[in-house]
């Protein structure tokens, strides 16, 4: 009888300058999850470069050709496990997207998808800080399947807008991954807040993988990566260190039947991604 569940791996890792440490960290915690009994593994956001717009052009590399893209597809099938490669910047043309992999047990590339929704912030007194002078975004919806439950891809950002989470929970997806660097701004604010928001939300479980905290870095990650159940309830959470976190998702949870909520139609065809945030600073509300 083929298997109802699978035991998932969120891996909060450190990031350094060093983009080939960087790598072989990665690869080091991938084996290190599989070995635990992991059948999916879920890197960070930008776990091969600092986070950075002065860092993406330097680090950028083109999927699957790449360095790093090579070098996952080879532990995901080495250690037969389902890898989620958080992002990394992706050179392609002349643009740079802030791309997620997904890779399967044999090592083949199942999914790719671009962060939609990019990231610019002005808070006075706060953070500056805008992905779209470097990065360009991407425009499609991308989910996956591991044979037990469908998944869809946001990074970051994406976890705000609840018209994306909607769609692919209308997609039949029953598990949503953001790869993530919330700010010290944001994060104590949001981080959970907004992880939590969508689980309630498509009744999904809602997973979000964030760099361990540096504070050295120029910019420091909030960290605390989460699994969130289809309830709203936090059933994993890492502190501020790097470290792994665990959870097992099974039925009925992957199947669990939805409260009347959701729309009925969310058509995707005219989706505009919205690319503003309001954020309250000591002044007042600010864009």
């Amino acid at each position: 009888m083929a298997s109802r569940s699978f035991y998932m791996a969120a891996i909060q890792l450190k990031v350094s300058s060093n983009k080939m440490d960087n790598l072989m960290n990665a690869i080091k915690k991938i084996e290190e999850a599989a070995k635990a009994g992991a059948n999916i593994a879920i890197l960070p956001e930008s776990w091969n470069t600092p986070y950075g717009t002065e860092y993406f052009s330097k680090y950028a590399e083109e999927i699957p050709k790449g360095m790093c893209s090579n070098q996952i597809s080879i532990a995901a099938k080495e250690n037969e496990i389902f890898v989620v490669a958080g992002s990394i910047p992706e050179k392609c043309g002349h643009n740079i997207y802030n791309t997620t992999t997904v890779w399967n047990q044999d090592g083949q590339l199942v999914a790719k998808y671009r962060k939609i929704h990019l990231f610019d912030i002005d808070i006075p007194g706060g953070i500056t800080f805008k992905e779209s002078d470097t990065l360009s975004p991407g425009n499609e919806f991308v989910t996956f399947s591991n044979g037990i439950a469908k998944f869809g891809l946001g990074i970051c950002y994406d976890v705000r807008f609840t018209e994306l989470a909607n769609i692919y929970r209308q997609k039949g997806c029953s598990v949503l991954i953001y790869p993530g660097s919330f700010n010290k701004t944001t994060g104590p604010l949001h981080w959970e807040l907004l992880h939590r928001a969508r689980a309630v939300d498509t009744q999904s479980f809602v997973v979000g993988v964030a760099p361990a905290e540096d504070i050295e870095a120029s910019y420091v990650s909030h960290a605390h990566s989460l699994i969130v159940d289809p309830m709203g309830i936090v059933i994993s959470q890492a502190g501020k260190e790097e470290e792994i976190i665990y959870a097992k998702l099974g039925k009925p949870g992957l199947d669990a039947k939805q409260l009347p909520f959701l729309p009925k139609d969310e058509g995707l065809a005219g989706y505009q991604p919205t690319r503003r945030t309001w954020m309250k600073s000591t002044t007042g509300w600010v864009l």
